[in-house]
């Protein structure tokens, strides 16, 4: 408690300033916790029973109540688990519900007791008026962000200006222009570092959840908050169920500046709705990459013989799992393809003694040390919150005081001090499990992370460009792959895309299970047949689930809970052999619209009038069919259709030459 003042009263009857009955007494404290900083006023005559606090929310309409929490869902909540899911799903901030009632009186209980309390985080004030010097006692009356202003606080002992003097010192108060009146809070770009500025505040009222912290709202389930997305976004009214698509787009461009998602025709696009990409081809995949097959493709010294061969070899089929570990440390570029086995045991030891160096750095860092140094403290606190909810279930991490864990705090710990200006991000922990289950070795997972890392930086930057960027591609290709269902999306206010927020950010890790993961990604890695292979996966997603979708008449609500829902029900082969056979109908477009040729990384000799036929620096063609790009890879085994093609089981088992 950094601030406390007795005789703040809640004057609850106006004009009845005298009676007694009208006004009540109460404590104002201003409470600093781990991560925020809360507001807190309750009558002096309550205790500290969780029961008496006003329930959270605003229902669909935006008209604001009060209620109370019930008992049986105080002692709930009281017993709830600090797991993951139980801290995102909690309501950590408020907006309240004030019932109408006539007379004006507060609300009373069978004790004749008022039940005003209230509570805030400091994340969403908004501003503070304030009476002004010699018009009897101050007062003080808060806004929060949705525009719901709590009742106002009469200090009858002494005045605000403590109050006010305390809440400088955790946000920046600047008078108002046009009232000087009222404090308006400044906005300050956050250091937490956990995307809580992925949303800037819009012109009107987002859920509190999803603007406080994104993150964890994107990385936890939508089904579970996409009422609160509904109840702010729709009004009640019957003949205003829906925005339109304009000031749909103006609110996600407000939330995540600089994303320009088109939601209805324009000249632009006019070309690309009219090109025909012809059927889908049928695509197969092999058997995973062998050891033998490996072997066979590396000369006495330990050279790669023929990279581009044994990259097609990881995109038809992926690894098997005893390959992985040296693989891997090639494909994240860990390892150079054309080293030898002894120069890159080399590399690992000179590698070796860098790691190390840096994780003394922030072992030798004193208590005293970390007290004045707020980033490391908030680092190392987000990581170890982290570590404790990451991949549990998988018996790598499992249990207590698992030696796994201690090596995935250990290596995000040194990764702050190898970036210490990205330090460590939410997400950052999903990323680098695979890789350390797959390594089994501090120092090499650091490594192949680090190189992760550097693919998906943009992703965990303040100003989240990579996001940004990711998303509005992804629409182009989604557009040009099916116009009428982006329509349909638009139609839903889901024209922007946000529901893929979760796969891009962290590159499907809670949508596959762990193994399949481990596929998913190797074959990602090898950047074939194209680059942004990733968002023709996110393509294949969601045309597989087009129908269901526009068959059912999905709304907003609707759409973000059945993605959410998809999470370890989709099939890693048959999402692979879709987004392959994607890029093959797009790659063999003859007229394929310069902005989906820039995104994929191809030109063809054919393109649409907004671009040039060009080639690359060496002079070479980029443009080729896929079925030339992978040509001496003959046996699939996987349909499109997901089935198994027995008629050319044989072919699995013969060893591959380089072509």
């Amino acid at each position: 408690v950094v601030y406390e003042q007795e005789g703040v009263f809640i004057h609850s009857s106006c004009g009845k300033n005298d009676d007694q009955d009208s006004l009540i007494a109460g404590i104002l404290r201003v409470i600093e916790k781990e991560n925020e900083v809360v507001v807190d006023w309750r009558p002096l005559d309550e205790t500290l029973d969780t029961s008496n606090i006003l329930c959270a929310g605003k229902d669909s309409s935006s008209v604001v109540e009060w209620t109370q929490i019930p008992k049986e869902k105080c002692s709930r909540g009281a017993d709830r688990p600090s797991s993951y899911e139980a801290e995102w799903d909690m309501v950590t901030t408020v907006s309240f519900k004030k019932k109408p009632h006539s007379n004006g009186d507060a609300t009373t209980h069978a004790n004749g007791e008022s039940k005003w309390s209230f509570l805030f985080s400091l994340t969403d004030l908004k501003s503070i008026k304030q009476n002004k010097e010699g018009m009897g006692w101050s007062y003080l009356v808060f806004c929060l962000k949705d525009d719901v202003k709590l009742p106002a606080l009469h200090f009858h002992r002494g005045d605000s200006k403590p109050l006010i003097k305390c809440l400088e010192k955790h946000v920046a108060l600047n008078e108002s222009p046009h009232d000087e009146r009222v404090l308006v809070v400044k906005t300050q770009k956050s250091l937490s570092q956990s995307f809580e500025n992925l949303f800037d505040e819009p012109s009107y009222g987002l859920l509190h959840k999803l603007k406080k912290d994104p993150y964890i709202v994107t990385m936890g389930k939508f089904s579970k908050v996409t009422n609160y997305i509904v109840g702010s976004l729709r009004s009640s009214d019957p003949s205003n169920q829906r925005r339109p698509p304009s000031e749909m787009a103006d609110f996600f461009n407000d939330t995540i500046p600089g994303l320009k998602i088109n939601q209805q025709e324009e000249p632009g696009f006019e070309v690309i709705t009219r090109i025909d990409l012809g059927k889908q081809p049928e695509v197969s995949r092999r058997e995973p990459v062998s050891a033998e097959e490996w072997a066979k493709n590396m000369d006495s010294e330990g050279r790669i013989l023929d990279v581009d061969y044994i990259k097609r070899l990881i995109f038809k089929g992926g690894l098997c799992h005893t390959l992985r570990k040296e693989a891997w440390k090639f494909l994240l570029g860990y390892f150079p393809w054309n080293s030898t086995k002894e120069e890159r045991a080399n590399l690992q030891k000179s590698k070796t003694d860098e790691y190390f160096r840096m994780k003394l750095q922030w072992k030798s860092v004193s208590e005293e040390q970390e007290k004045r140094n707020s980033r490391l403290r908030d680092y190392r606190s987000l990581i170890e919150k982290d570590v404790n909810r990451t991949d549990r279930t998988n018996k790598f991490y499992e249990g207590e005081d698992n030696p796994g864990l201690i090596l995935l705090h250990d290596i995000l710990m040194t990764y702050c001090m190898y970036d210490f200006d990205l330090g460590y991000v939410q997400g950052m922990s999903d990323l680098l499990s695979p890789v350390l289950y797959v390594m089994e070795n501090e120092v090499d997972a650091f490594w192949c992370f680090v190189s992760y890392m550097d693919q998906m930086h943009q992703n965990f930057e303040e100003q989240m460009q990579g996001m940004k960027t990711q998303l509005i591609q992804l629409s182009h290709l989604l557009r040009l792959l099916d116009s009428g269902f982006c329509s349909y999306l638009e139609s839903q206010d889901s024209g922007y895309l946000y529901f893929c927020f979760r796969w891009l950010l962290i590159r499907f890790k809670r949508e596959f299970s762990f193994q399949d993961i481990l596929r998913l990604w190797e074959v990602m890695w090898t950047e074939l047949p194209c680059q942004n292979f990733h968002l023709l996966l996110c393509c294949a997603i969601l045309e597989s689930e087009k129908q269901q979708i526009m068959d059912k008449h999905y709304g907003f609500n609707e759409i973000l809970k059945h993605i959410n829902e998809l999470s370890m029900k989709i099939d890693v082969e048959y999402i692979l052999c879709k987004a392959e056979a994607i890029s093959m109908q797009m790659m063999n477009c003859k007229e394929l619209p310069q902005t989906v040729s820039e995104i994929l990384g191809i030109e063809n000799s054919s393109v649409t009038p907004d671009s040039d036929t060009g080639e690359d620096e060496s002079g070479a063609e980029l443009s080729c069919p896929t079925s030339s790009l992978f040509q001496g890879i003959s046996p699939p085994v996987v349909a499109a259709n997901g089935t198994r093609d027995g008629a050319q089981q044989t072919a699995e088992t013969q060893s591959l030459t380089p072509a």
